[in-house]
């Protein structure tokens, strides 16, 4: 009597909690599988074995279906929670969306678990001048037996112009066309269902964008082709570029929005990010081998004699093609597609300029790129104004690695920069901000060697709490006679951005913020859009190597004299330019406008500012030009990019349409217009099914993969309750199991 009673006491208590297991399983984690089946069939043959077989079989299957569910629900496991919380609010962390530890995300429309499409990359950029134009082929291979739609989501530079997409079907060449967003997007998906072949690239961001590829048949690759314009940059004598190759791993602040995602990402979708499931693409484990091999050649028509030219991140080799045009290719022919392609050149010291006039003609209008570079002011000629500085020191697990100790060293030159009469503050931030000083403090000895201490003791783990940081160094008012300024160190890989533009925009008040952007793959749209909203200037730092020489840089232009009230006389002409308001400049920082003019062009303009103390003026002969191309997509690009910040300010639809308007008629990819390319021929049976995977990314170079991916979510709800429950699941396994032996 005694037996029965335990044996169906035990049996109960397995069927109640086989019952309830299943059912969290389904709710928290129903998309997930190990060892190939759902976690939710392992407890289903936990259930079979208890109605046919009963005994130490029952249990062992039942122990082993709540182990395997402890260690796929535990946040410290291979698969972690998504929810963590802050002083702030919750976030989603990127986890089991991931491909690894043997966790495989099904995909849709499909039960079962295929390999994405493989990619590889071929990389073209012409520079001619001031103006770079870009071709990116993406070839993407079905190595599987099924039909499928392949999704990449990749980078850009910030500043990219994208306006021409093909499809490329073996000899057959179908080219895209701009279209409204929602048009393009049902264009597609109607092409896709009819089994046509088709592409589709769409912004998410300034600076990440995706390419959708439909009904790619079993063993066949496919190209897609896009193009872009993008103005050099030139500062401090270097002209410049950057080619990012991988989007660093993005935090995602807020509470899931509850609907489906519309994206492949490994979020979903936000209350604070909307689009989280659109900027997060699954990420290989490094031990898995790395992806996506990229070929990059530069072909260089500098217009002037070249002292030096130097790739900043990858060995490559550079031919000589006679006076001032050079072919650059990487040395290795191929790199994988884990960290930005960097590339700088020097003109020689009599060849360095003053003043380039590019001019075009499109559409019976003129269009002009004018760089203007004021000579430096003598900092001896200048009193220096004493300071308030607070540093801002991003430890977040993203930082872990190589870029903490970039970062780190980055602060300690900036801590020994300071001068007595200065007075300054560390704020590093994660989860959660911490403060070195309750408020600024001179910068003695004591002071600073208590800060390099702090500096030396920071470790990167967790979350990426950018607001809390920014509310703690907004804090106070001014003092007289100081100017105040926020140097801010991160490699700015969030996805909540513009509410972060918007409080630096509301809260600056007299600061000024600069950011230096760390590691491989820093978010440079939030690096460059911080800066500017912030009347400051950004730095990229992407090695140890260049601590020292970029760190110098940004100190030379906060200590020099800026040139402030810069205004531009066109005479009688009222040309269309932007930046419409010219910000103050830095030390080695140019003028650089873009204009529309009608069909005329006049035939000088002045700019005038204030240097220090002294007026300067400049004239510039606008009719001894040279001849430029890609202008006029420039111009549109900064109209479109001036009108989204009125836009993200004020939701008005007329501005939405000026937008809209203005894509179309220069055939761009913004936030509200897409390239959408389809092959008329239908080429998937009707009874096929399709399948749309994600193309997978690399880990940015240096980064750590345990730190974004692995670690332990920070006292969020919903960790907290899974590990509660994971907790229960196994002590009833013991419990169970110590039940049956008294049997």
């Amino acid at each position: 009597m005694t037996h029965f009673f335990i044996s169906n006491r035990c049996n109960l208590l397995i069927t109640k909690t086989i019952t309830l297991w299943r059912w969290i399983c389904i709710v928290i984690k129903p998309q997930l599988k190990y060892g190939g089946l759902e976690m939710k069939e392992i407890i289903d043959f936990s259930f079979v074995s208890l109605q046919r077989k009963g005994g130490r079989v029952c249990v062992a299957a039942m122990a082993a279906a709540l182990l395997l569910s402890l260690l796929f629900l535990m946040p410290g496991g291979s698969a972690s929670g998504y929810s963590i919380s802050t002083q702030q609010e919750s976030a989603l962390k990127p986890d089991t969306a991931c491909s690894g530890y043997g966790l495989v995300l099904k995909a849709r429309g499909s039960a079962d678990s295929i390999t994405a499409p493989a990619l590889e990359t071929d990389v073209v950029i012409k520079v001619s001048g001031m103006v770079l134009r870009t071709t990116v082929s993406q070839k993407y291979y079905n190595a599987s037996d099924k039909w499928m739609e392949g999704v990449y989501t990749f980078p850009l530079p910030e500043n990219a112009a994208v306006d021409y997409m093909k499809l490329v079907i073996g000899e057959r060449i179908i080219e895209g066309q701009i279209k409204e967003r929602g048009e393009a997007k049902k264009i597609y998906e109607q092409a896709k269902q009819e089994g046509k072949k088709a592409s589709l690239v769409e912004q998410e961001r300034p600076n990440i964008f995706t390419t959708s590829v439909a009904n790619i048949a079993p063993g066949e690759k496919i190209s897609v082709t896009i193009e872009y314009q993008q103005e050099v940059k030139y500062d401090n004598g270097k002209f410049s570029f950057r080619f990012p190759m991988v989007i660093g791993t993005r935090y995602i602040p807020g509470s899931p929005a509850g609907s489906a995602p519309e994206g492949e990402g490994w979020a979903p979708d936000t209350d604070s990010v909307p689009d989280a499931s659109r900027i997060t693409p699954p990420v290989r484990h490094p031990s898995e081998g790395e992806i996506n091999p990229v070929r990059i050649t530069v072909l260089l028509d500098a217009g002037i004699p070249l002292k030096e030219i130097r790739s900043l991140y990858h060995e490559v080799d550079i031919d000589d093609d006679g006076g001032t045009v050079y072919t650059i290719s990487l040395e290795d022919d191929e790199t994988p597609a884990n960290k930005d392609f960097a590339l700088e050149w020097i003109p020689e010291e009599n060849d360095q300029p003053h003043a380039s006039v590019f001019l075009e003609g499109a559409s019976g209008k003129k269009f002009a790129l004018i760089m203007v570079i004021p000579p430096a002011v003598d900092p001896e000629d200048v009193e220096r104004i004493p300071k308030e500085t607070v540093y801002i020191l991003d430890r977040s697990g993203s930082m872990e690695g190589t870029s903490i100790i970039q970062a780190k060293k980055a602060l300690q030159k900036a801590i020994d920069s300071l001068y007595p009469e200065d007075t300054f503050n560390i704020i590093s931030y994660s989860d959660n901000a911490d403060i070195l000083f309750p408020a600024c403090k001179p910068a003695d000895e004591e002071k600073i060697a208590q800060a390099k201490r702090y500096v030396e003791n920071v470790q990167a783990d967790g979350g990426t709490e950018m607001m809390t940081a920014l509310r703690l160094a907004f804090v106070g008012d001014a003092q007289p006679g100081r100017l105040r300024q926020v140097i801010f160190i991160t490699d700015g890989n969030v996805g909540n951005e513009t509410a972060l533009f918007e409080y630096i925009k509301a809260n600056l008040a007299d600061r000024r913020l600069f950011t230096v952007g760390i590691g491989s793959a820093p978010n440079s749209y939030f690096m460059t859009k911080a800066a500017e909203e912030g009347k400051g200037s950004y730095t990229f730092i992407g090695n140890l190597n260049e601590v020292e020489a970029k760190m110098s840089e940004l100190f030379a232009k906060i200590e020099n004299p800026m040139l402030k009230d810069i205004a531009v006389n066109w005479g009688n002409s009222g040309p269309d330019i932007y930046p419409s308001r010219i910000p103050d400049l830095y030390s080695g920082e140019p003028v650089v406008v873009v204009a529309m003019f009608g069909s005329e062009v006049p035939a000088t303009m002045n700019i005038t500012g204030l240097k220090g103390s002294e007026k300067w003026n400049s004239k510039i002969d606008l009719l001894d030009a040279s001849e430029g191309s890609g202008i006029a997509k420039l111009w549109a690009k900064r109209k479109i990019n001036s009108l989204m910040d009125e836009y993200q300010q004020s939701n008005d639809e007329m501005k939405k349409s000026e937008i809209v308007n203005t894509a179309l008629a220069y055939g761009l990819v913004t936030r509200f217009t897409s390239l959408v390319a389809v092959d008329v021929t239908p080429v998937k049976p009707a009874d096929e099914q399709s399948v749309t995977k994600a193309v997978e990314t690399n880990l940015p170079d240096g980064w750590n993969y345990e730190s974004v991916f692995g670690q332990m979510p920070q006292g969020g709800t919903a960790a907290d309750i899974c590990m509660i429950i994971g907790i229960i699941a196994w002590l009833l396994a013991v419990l169970v199991k110590v039940l049956v032996r008294k049997r």
